[in-house]
């Protein structure tokens, strides 16, 4: 019988993601990874083909933390607004988190980056909710809040600007009722 394995899969996942979240994902080598298990490199390769499966796995990992940020700000009393406060706390709680998810090269479109999952649809109805408007208008308007949103974000993923939760939160809000405004008069304008 084959001795069993000092290291399960998760164990290794669990201290790539503390590696990740202290160091970027650019520090990721088996043997990063083995030092901070206290090991040699062959756990990893026993439990992973490739660093990129398990760096993949750990981007998965990641990608949940986000998605509780989000459940959370969608359960505010303003959810649209707590949907937007929760990609920034994200940002500014896991700075290199974030920008692996949001600051690297994808090249997708701005349609396809807003609804690349079920969260991009959620914050699409629950802005549709806030504003009123048709799920058309909704997309265009949101495609310009997310841009304003996504600025503070990385500038408190950067530590550039390190904004309390009462600024982000008079920032969007009073943003997005601008934004808002301007989007119902443009289109009131339109018909005319």
């Amino acid at each position: 019988m084959p001795p069993s394995k000092k290291f399960q899969r998760d164990h290794i996942i669990n201290a790539t993601y503390e590696v990740v979240k202290n160091e970027g994902l650019q520090v990721v080598n088996a043997r990063r990874i083995a030092k901070e298990l206290n090991s040699s490199v062959q756990p990893i390769y026993l439990n992973f083909s490739t660093m990129e499966e398990l760096k993949n796995a750990v981007i998965e990992k990641i990608y949940h933390t986000y998605i509780g940020y989000m459940r959370q700000g969608a359960n505010e009393e303003k959810a649209y607004q707590g949907m937007g406060m929760a990609y920034i706390r994200f940002a500014r709680d896991y700075p290199n988190f974030f920008k692996i998810l949001f600051m690297t090269e994808s090249n997708l479109s701005p349609d396809c980056f807003i609804q690349n999952d079920d969260m991009g649809n959620d914050v699409l109805q629950t802005g549709q909710i806030f504003s009123g408007l048709s799920l058309e208008e909704q997309k265009k308007f949101h495609l310009k809040v997310w841009v304003f949103t996504h600025g503070i974000a990385t500038l408190a993923a950067t530590s550039t600007v390190n904004f309390t939760d009462e600024e982000i939160k008079e920032l969007l809000g009073s943003t997005v009722r601008e934004m808002l405004m301007g989007f119902k008069i443009e289109r009131k304008q339109g018909e005319k």
